[in-house]
């Protein structure tokens, strides 16, 4: 069996984590030459606002003047080329509309005070047209409005106390919308039936206590008096969605607050810096800021230092919907860090924006992009494992079980020919079994003794197979019962524990909770475990997942935990690789259930 050695999950009071993570290996993705403050996401563009003149995609530099777009998923810029006369400090897109709002006084030469609507594919401007009295820092889009916040007194001559809202299709001032707060506004966040609102107020609409984040009427602007958070520093971000709302906090360390509709307490995990910026997807949370720490408690003293220990999280972090810290840990650089985060549910994707120039050791100079959650449409249905999981080019094996070759010998899909033999051992015959549109494997049942049936499936040695120290995928579809849960059962294991290291993937215990493993050459096995059961008689996709210094185990495509591993750990063994136990030997860890789909993934 796998035994857990020093890698730990720092984790809050329990829960079951139900998302994947994106990997902490940055995509391909510009860089910029002076600072960058806003993100916002359209279909596959990623639109930029900031303090730059010239963005440089593989080292060519392109003249854009604090406002750029480029593809999401290359990292190619757009011809969309409008000019800001100054900062822009916020972005939102709807409906073919970008609004910028921020410093400026000019876009395109023509006028336009700190708020301006531009076409998102021709970059001209739109009727939208203002003089607003003050400093705007937020900008947000919904309910047919667009929504401004910050330090506002007046626009067009009309009384605004740091909030105001327009008409989306006319761009005219919202006349009826006019929630008021005493001090400055920071961050607003759009929900169904909400505008949540953050910043440094002690007071929204004149209602004592309603300090620092609220929640008013996208209509009307009246204070709802149900949500009553009352954060303990300023609010600089947020991220909100039907159960609630997110919150990145400053103060002395900074924090990361999970509120319920009500305004109680989810959950808050503390920094030894400001939390700057928040956003969500697919269930994981992503805060950034100019943190260089996570504590592994809520308690902090002077300067924000941890007390009670800490781990490193160089103005990046993620954590789980109950409020465990997931292991994603890029490390960015520099002093501000990260200014502001946006997700793209359509893309699996997560961008930061700040004064950063170095990402997880590669440069990437004031924007990074982070690729890989699954997007929703390309999920299998949760509890269903894929009738059949297609070779991916990146696959160095795959076996469906579908096909054999002339001596019984299973298919390798992958096309590198590591086909797989059955090795037995009193009488531990394969059985195929139908499943979708072709076959599953099934092992041996439980048995008791030193003559129990034994069966693995093996594949040769083939370097093709060891990842070294890079990044690994692999998993199964398994079916398993809760009758046929042992002490340990093998799914997929490369090499062992000494001689070169491995990596694995099992089920522990009665209980039926898989887990994945790495060794090194020196033997130290890291283990991840998953929280939750698939001995229950129904399909399950696993898979295990390794980038950089995370491990990370993966149930029905839904991240479930993530460990920390060294980025230095390397497989490189002459031992095969085996499905369905680690020999034919009487502590074989066999495997009782049914396999389909087992793959393993490098690079």
């Amino acid at each position: 069996m796998l035994t857990t050695a020093v890698a730990t999950i720092i984790a809050a009071a329990g829960g079951t984590a139900s998302a994947e993570v994106v990997s902490s290996e940055p995509s391909s993705s510009p860089s910029f030459n002076g600072p960058v403050y806003a993100v916002a996401y359209a279909d596959d563009t990623v639109y930029v606002g900031g303090d730059f003149t010239l963005a440089s995609v593989n080292g060519r530099n392109s003249p854009r003047t604090r406002l750029a777009a480029f593809d999401a998923r290359t990292g190619a810029l757009k011809d969309w080329r409008p000019t800001a006369d100054a900062n822009v400090r916020a972005l939102a897109v709807a409906d073919g509309v970008v609004y910028a709002t921020g410093d400026f006084d000019m876009i395109n030469g023509e006028s336009r005070d700190a708020v301006a609507g531009i076409n998102s594919t021709d970059g001209r401007v739109t009727a939208l047209r203002h003089t607003v009295f003050g400093q705007p820092n937020a900008i947000a889009a919904g309910h047919g409005r667009i929504y401004l916040g910050g330090r506002i007194a007046a626009v067009d001559g009309v009384p605004r106390a740091n909030l105001a809202a327009f008409d989306a299709t006319t761009g005219n001032l919202d006349p009826a919308w006019r929630p008021a707060t005493d001090d400055t506004v920071n961050a607003l966040a759009v929900s169904s039936d909400r505008i949540y609102v953050g910043g440094s107020f002690h007071k929204t609409n004149d209602v004592s206590s309603s300090l620092r984040l609220t929640a008013v009427h996208p209509v009307t602007g009246e204070l709802d008096r149900r949500f009553q958070p009352k954060p303990v520093s300023q609010v600089f971000a947020l991220a909100a969605d039907d159960d609630g709302v997110y919150a990145a906090l400053g103060g002395q360390g900074g924090r990361a607050v999970s509120y319920n509709r009500d305004g109680q307490t989810r959950w808050t995990r503390v920094f030894d810096g400001d939390a700057q910026a928040i956003t969500v997807l697919d269930g994981t949370i992503y805060v950034g800021g100019h943190f260089d720490k996570a504590c592994t408690t809520t308690n902090n003293g002077a300067r924000g230092i941890c007390t009670d220990g800490s781990v490193a999280r160089g103005k990046l972090a993620a954590v789980d919907r109950d409020g465990n810290l997931l292991g994603w840990a890029p490390q960015a650089n520099g002093v501000a860090g990260t200014r502001q985060l946006a997700a793209s549910a359509r893309l699996g994707s997560v961008s930061a924006v700040g004064d950063f120039t170095l990402v997880s050791g590669l440069i990437r100079k004031r924007y990074v992009e982070f690729h890989g959650v699954t997007p929703p449409l390309e999920r299998t249905a949760a509890g269903h494992a894929p009738a059949y999981r297609q070779a991916s080019p990146g696959h160095v094996a795959a076996y469906n079980f579908d096909s054999t070759v002339a001596d019984g010998t299973y298919d390798d899909g992958s096309g590198h020919g590591h086909l797989l033999r059955a090795v037995t051992r009193n009488g531990g015959t394969p059985r195929m079994v139908p499943h979708g549109r072709g076959h599953a494997i099934g092992f041996p049942a439980k048995c008791a003794g030193g003559d129990c049936p034994r069966l693995v499936l093996r594949a040769g040695d083939a370097t093709g197979l060891n990842p070294g120290t890079g990044p690994l995928r692999y998993g199964a579809g398994v079916l398993l019962s809760p009758t046929e849960t042992g002490r340990g059962e093998n799914i997929l294991q490369k090499g062992y524990s000494t001689g070169g290291g491995q990596y694995k993937l099992q089920v522990d215990g009665l209980s039926g909770k898989p887990s994945c493993g790495m060794s090194d050459v020196a033997g130290t096995v890291h283990v991840v475990h998953s929280r939750t059961t698939v001995a229950d008689g129904r399909w399950h996709s696993l898979e295990c997942r390794r980038i950089g210094p995370a491990l990370t185990i993966l149930v029905d495509g839904r991240t479930e935990s993530t460990t920390t591993i060294p980025e230095a750990l390397s497989v490189d063994t002459s031992h095969p690789i085996t499905i369905g136990g680690k020999g034919v030997g009487r502590n074989n860890d066999q495997f009782h259930g049914t396999l389909d789909d087992v793959w393993v993934q490098i690079g």
